[in-house]
């Protein structure tokens, strides 16, 4: 749905409520899941509506969604079933743990049993993790603490618990702008027009001697309806005058707001008193007086080492993507004036930005890959987010146990790393959590599910795609210390395994040279090794500067190798290599003190290499050593910005 079919839900949502059809507003709230009025869900818990708390939810997620969402419908199913205990309705207990709780069995079976052990004591609060329990009233009070916890922290929910910010009857608003600019329109306008119907477009009859109203009286240029402008209308009540100008269709961009929830524990479900609040927090800050929200739950793979949070980062979830237009002089001096320096476009993700690329055809359309696991397609000329989507697992149970079981452990995901195919018709998602999704692009905001890899067991570091044979593939690489080498793009079967490397590979660079197709690739150790397209190992065995987090790239015409690393004390290196020696040709300065982040860097126009490091995008010539300039994007950098 377009971002103004989106807004025109929440005008009709703001019109249901105003005229008091309260069932009807909860339904539409349900069916579009733009919006999760918490207020009305609160009160239906009180109640104890079960039926209604379950259909509403259901709008907005299902059980095995992630394990914020599965914790949800635990302990509301749980809550209704000690009640039927409490009430000694033996018959409705056994229904409900055979209808509603026994889904929870495949996810933790001794928990299953406890609960069905239930229905042999004669007062459930005889076992100890429900002494405390009080009675119905109290009891669903402190449920419902919990859920708005994991409601909050829940991705699914982000950018749904708050109403947008509207004047009162808007929509009677613009339909009256639209009467006052259909009356403008009337060849023979009438000072005091009767206004029927809204099923067709206005039209004033034919009177004697009538002329079209004056300039000065045009209702649409004041708050006031001037004489030959519309009374204000309303079924229940007035509409409102036409204040401005109606705006131009191409002017309504929206930018979803971007709402930071708590981070909550997903922690194991189970059947004693909901815990303290307070003790859900999994990492508990102070929120600052420029930041009063929390940050979401991080979204690093189980190696932590592997993608160091910057400074800046943790702390500022509504981090903006910063665009800067760079153009480049025809003159080798390349004087550092000559680079722009201000900002043109910044784009609102809603979440940390981790991986962008632009599109290798259309370069006004960027892909984001965040902390929290969501990927964003924008189109920067003109500032519009075409597609948005939460992380989900497309077929979990087509997954292994082990992403099961790790989901069940801790949901929240991160992307690594985001990437268009040479041709743009797909792109690929590498997830902190053993997944990659591979999604086509049909243009515009189109795009469509085409595969989904359980790759690694672990974190998929990186993901590239290659054309082996005039085959496109995917390359993976990840945790587990493989590169997966390759899956078929079209199917996803996987040809090669490549494994050799005694750490966590980090990233991958396929490329070719005089026919040869091979594939460079780092770990956390700083090995870098070389593959060919077959079973007999690795070809090279060469140490990275730094000794661990490494990033290769070849120059846009290929004739270039580079990398970029970051050791484990902060210690950056950009170097150009000597591919036929294995041997650092050049190191680049400009990295004086010690990095709060690992370097990411990209070089752009056989030219030019840009590294993002002390809260500053740091530019040099590939022929000079010596740093060329840097960009300060007004300040508003993080200490390690991503950069593309």
């Amino acid at each position: 749905m377009s971002s103004l079919s989106r807004e025109l839900v929440f005008l009709i949502l703001q019109f249901l409520d105003e005229e008091k059809f309260k069932e009807t507003v909860h339904k539409l709230e349900q069916e579009s899941g733009f919006y999760f009025n918490m207020k009305y869900f609160e009160d239906e818990v009180i109640n104890g509506n079960w039926d209604e708390v379950e259909r509403y939810l259901g709008g907005f997620t299902k059980v095995d969604d992630n394990r914020y969402s599965m914790k949800i419908f635990f302990e509301i199913r749980k809550q209704k079933y000690l009640e039927a205990l409490d009430k000694h309705d033996r018959s409705k207990a056994v229904e409900i743990l055979v209808k509603d709780l026994k889904v929870f069995a495949s996810f933790n079976e001794e928990l299953f049993k406890e609960i069905t052990q239930l229905l042999t004591l004669e007062n459930f609060r005889e076992n100890e993790q429900l002494s405390k329990y009080g009675d119905t009233k109290s009891a669903r009070a402190i449920m419902l603490v919990e859920l708005k916890k994991l409601i909050e922290a829940n991705p699914l929910f982000r950018d749904k618990l708050q109403f947008p910010n509207l004047k009162s009857s808007r929509l009677r608003t613009l339909i009256n702008q639209s009467l006052n600019w259909q009356h403008q329109l009337c060849k023979n306008p009438r000072p005091n027009p009767d206004i029927k119907t809204l099923f067709v477009d206005h039209s004033c009859g034919q009177p004697n001697g009538a002329r079209a109203p004056s300039p000065a009286n045009n209702p649409l240029l004041g708050s006031i309806p001037k004489p030959g402008g519309f009374p204000q209308l309303g079924a229940h009540g007035p509409f409102q005058p036409a204040p401005t100008p109606v705006a131009p269709l191409a002017g309504w961009m929206s930018n979803p707001p971007a709402v930071t929830h708590p981070a909550v524990s997903g922690g194991a479900i189970g059947f004693g008193t909901p815990t303290n609040p307070a003790a859900m927090l999994k990492h508990p800050r102070t929120p600052s007086a420029a930041n009063p929200s929390m940050d979401y739950p991080s979204g690093d793979s189980d190696h932590v080492s592997k993608r160091p949070r910057p400074v800046g980062l943790s702390e500022e979830v509504n981090l903006p993507v910063n665009m800067m237009p760079v153009t480049y002089p025809q003159s080798h001096s390349y004087p550092q004036d000559d680079f722009h320096k201000a900002v043109a476009r910044t784009l609102s993700q809603g979440s940390a930005p981790m991986s962008m690329d632009f599109h290798p055809v259309q370069q006004t359309l960027l892909l984001v890959g965040t902390n929290v696991g969501d990927i964003g397609l924008w189109d920067v000329g003109t500032k519009e987010r075409l597609v948005v989507r939460n992380f989900k697992v497309w077929e979990l149970g087509k997954c292994s146990m082990a992403l099961q079981a790790a989901l069940v452990k801790d949901p929240t995901v991160s992307v690594n790393r985001i990437i268009w195919s040479p041709d743009g018709t797909l792109f690929g998602v590498a997830y902190s959590r053993h997944i990659v999704q591979i999604y086509s692009y049909h243009g515009g905001d189109d795009i469509r599910q085409h595969l989904e890899i359980d790759a690694h067991v672990g974190g998929v570091n990186d993901i590239a795609f290659a054309h082996p044979n005039k085959q496109l593939c995917i390359i993976t690489c990840g945790d587990d210390k493989t590169i997966k080498v390759v899956w078929e793009a079209t199917s996803g079967t996987k040809q090669f395994t490549f494994e050799g490397h005694e750490a966590p590979v980090y990233s991958v660079c396929p490329h070719y040279k005089e026919n040869i197709q091979f594939i460079f690739s780092t770990a956390l150790d700083g090995k870098i090794k070389a593959w060919l397209y077959d079973n007999l190992g690795s070809r090279v065995d060469y140490d990275a500067p730094g000794h661990w987090c490494t990033t290769m790239a070849y120059s846009a015409d290929g004739s270039r190798l580079f990398s970029c690393g970051t050791s484990k004390d902060g210690e950056s290196h950009l170097v150009e290599w000597n591919e036929s020696e294995g041997a650092v040709k050049r190191t680049y300065q400009g990295f004086r003190k010690r990095s709060m982040g690992v370097v990411q860097f990209d070089t752009t126009r056989n030219r030019f290499l840009a590294a993002g490091d002390e809260f500053v995008i740091k530019i040099w010539d590939m022929d000079n050593t010596s740093l060329l300039t840097t960009i300060e994007a007004d300040g508003g950098l993080p200490a390690s910005p991503r950069i593309r």
